[in-house]
């Protein structure tokens, strides 16, 4: 069974390699969705998965890669239809 999550991290999390270290957990998980930086500088992210999948992806947005610091994870309910196989980084250029 599938379910969806959205996630808002609030730290030094832009600039430290975020996105990418949340794409690559999101792979070894298995979870769909994507990751993307605000303007706000908090790091968003819409995951879909089993139950099981988003507690270990929550987990590893908790901890984040070695050069960032994570102050908050906000989690918030989200619709799983739409949001594809993959897990994406969008608005990286």
């Amino acid at each position: 069974m599938s379910e969806a999550r959205r996630y808002i991290v609030h730290g030094r999390v832009q600039g430290v390699g975020f996105r990418y270290y949340v794409a690559g957990e999101a792979q070894k998980l298995g979870v769909s969705g994507w990751v993307r930086n605000n303007l706000n500088g908090t790091v968003e992210a819409v995951a879909a998965g089993s139950p099981e999948q988003l507690a270990r992806f929550h987990q590893s947005l908790r901890q984040g890669p070695r050069a960032a610091r994570v102050d908050q994870v906000e989690v918030f309910p989200a619709e799983a239809e739409g949001i594809g196989a993959r897990f994406r980084i969008e608005g990286s250029w």
